[in-house]
């Protein structure tokens, strides 16, 4: 059964719902229902996605429908899993767009006879809107039987976006990847703040005269991979500059300088990939370690 042949609803009110409620919807998926706890966020996820979108409460959902999307939190899948089988939910498929999780948290429905997987975007949403804007183009982490995989694999096709399927067992992996690349792209910018407040820098000033260099960073290592990306300090085996930095971020708070070492040690072996010797790099380890 395609996506055509079968209306659709999704459950949740945030972000990630209202973001995929607009996209598949103005991609002509069949968007019929907007389920979630909160109805007057509900209903403004449902304006969002477009004319022609009902709000009705979570048990009325097998009433209308056989394709559930859950885009809740990760803590509330299981929880809403168990809702709607006790509701009646024994037949169709169901997605959640947790990725810290895989189909297991959908058991409930999995032991009522439903097809059940993950739709996971790799993709950040501090907005309805921006998600929206995000969305095509971006690669979801897929997982789960066979039907709810052909399912998500259609679903990806129609926004369209690209799919990586997770081995049994490893979806949370891809999660623990996005954080890294995307929530603790702001940690280690608002570390390095710090350190330029510290130094007297205004942080507004600060955050404009680190711009450039972040966004080339970025840009290059997004075009030429990490490795040949790399330049500094650690790249050159420079131990003494190491040694000052440590020494200098004295100034800086505790979890800082703890970032600072931790994120310099994960740098090291990327260092030897290109090329640094085995010797500079045990140098640059006791640099690190002999801090903590």
């Amino acid at each position: 059964m395609t996506i055509a042949n079968h209306p659709l609803a999704i459950i949740g009110s945030g972000r990630v719902a209202s973001s995929l409620a607009r996209v598949l919807r103005e991609r002509g998926a069949p968007l019929g229902f907007i389920a979630g706890r909160n109805l007057e966020r509900a209903h403004a996820a449902a304006a969002f996605a477009g004319e022609g979108v009902e709000v009705l409460p979570l048990e009325a959902i097998a009433r209308v429908t056989q394709r559930v999307i859950i885009a809740v939190s990760d803590a509330a899948v299981t929880p809403v899993a168990e809702q709607l089988a006790r509701a009646g939910f024994t037949r169709g498929i169901a997605l959640h767009t947790c990725g810290s999780r895989g189909p297991e948290a959908l058991a409930p429905l999995a032991d009522a006879g439903v097809s059940t997987g993950v739709l996971y975007p790799l993709q950040t949403f501090p907005t309805p809107e921006q998600g929206a804007r995000s969305l095509p183009g971006t690669y979801f982490a897929i997982a789960g039987d066979e039907p709810a995989l052909a399912w998500a694999r259609e679903l990806v096709a129609l926004i369209p976006g690209k799919f990586i399927a997770a081995e049994p067992g490893k979806s949370a992996l891809f999660h623990a990847a996005a954080v890294m690349a995307s929530n603790y792209q702001m940690t280690l910018f608002d570390a390095a703040l710090e350190a330029m407040e510290c130094a007297g820098a205004d942080r507004e000033e600060a955050l404009a005269a680190l711009a450039p260099i972040a966004r080339a960073t970025l840009e290059n290592t997004l075009r030429m991979g990490p490795q040949a990306a790399l330049t500094g300090p650690i790249s050159r085996g420079d131990a003494e500059t190491v040694h000052r930095n440590l020494d200098a971020l004295r100034a800086v708070s505790r979890p800082t300088r703890d970032l600072y070492r931790a994120a310099g040690l994960r740098t090291i072996p990327i260092a030897l990939r290109r090329g640094l010797s085995a010797a500079a790099a045990r140098t640059l380890q006791n640099e690190f370690e002999k801090t903590l």
